[in-house]
């Protein structure tokens, strides 16, 4: 009986699915403007059956590669191009339909490189359009009586394009935000960044309300922006949102892309 039990065991064992993703390596450096090829040997799984990439950064999903047949090979894949220069990407692959679902072969590569020159350049450019801003802005504020609306002056975002869609105002610095899914869940993922800092991280949309508190700048226009980590089963990824202060509240509705962002602007009335 030992024996029979035994055997059943390590008959188990050697028919478990396994992969394993043999390119990219942890030398490896992908461009953007190539199109970037995934290597990979299986134990279990028929060439029948399909296995799904995912392009991670940070262990965070920026991009699903695509869905390929078991062959061990799949070439010519364009990588957004949103994706920034970094050291610190991994592919993830995933067995689709298992036999075992409880035995479901994953595997993630070693940290490796990412180069978007494109993205590089716009960014330089960026930094250099602020820099000659805040040249001249300094210049304004030491000729001129009046002082100057500081209106930002930023176009994008980690390599993303920002549309402004509103311009609200408040009588207060201290608001409460409220968001969820604008319509059905599917999977949206998103940050929020507050003038650039991060004030709501990662977060899966469902239709219940996330409630967090930001801090306004009373000096400025403040840059609320939605940051989309992906585009949920339906694109674009769409966040239902509420500011609301003492007095007054606003609802919206942000859309955003993995190449786009959108944001409005929050004054504070003195």
């Amino acid at each position: 009986m030992c024996a029979v039990i035994g055997y059943a065991q390590q008959n188990s064992v050697d028919n478990k699915s396994a992969l394993t993703i043999i390119s990219p390596l942890r030398s490896t450096i992908w461009e953007t403007s190539v199109p970037a090829e995934l290597q990979w040997q299986t134990k279990n799984i028929d060439t029948s059956k399909s296995i799904r990439f995912f392009l991670l950064r940070n262990k965070t999903v920026v991009q699903e590669l695509g869905r390929f047949k078991n062959s061990g090979n799949a070439q010519g894949i364009e990588l957004a191009k949103n994706v920034g220069s970094g050291d610190n990407y991994q592919v993830m692959g995933i067995e689709l339909f298992p036999n075992n679902k409880e035995q479901i072969a994953k595997y993630a590569t070693s940290f490796f490189s990412i180069r978007n020159k494109e993205a590089d350049l716009r960014k330089k450019q960026a930094e250099l359009a602020r820099a000659n801003t805040n040249i001249t802005s300094d210049k304004n504020r030491k000729t001129s009586k009046k002082p100057t609306l500081n209106i930002p002056v930023r176009q994008e975002f980690e390599g993303r394009r920002i549309s402004y869609v509103k311009n609200l105002t408040f009588d207060t610095e201290h608001l409460k935000v409220k968001v969820w899914d604008h319509q059905e869940e599917d999977g949206d993922i998103v940050s929020i960044y507050l003038n650039g800092s991060l004030v709501l991280s990662k977060h899966l949309l469902t239709n219940n309300q996330q409630e967090f508190d930001i801090e306004l700048d009373s000096e400025k226009p403040n840059d609320f922006l939605l940051y989309a980590h992906n585009l949920g089963k339906v694109s674009p990824n769409t966040v239902s949102i509420e500011l609301t202060s003492d007095k007054k509240s606003e609802k919206m509705t942000l859309n955003s892309y993995l190449r786009s962002c959108e944001a409005v602007l929050i004054n504070v009335k003195k």
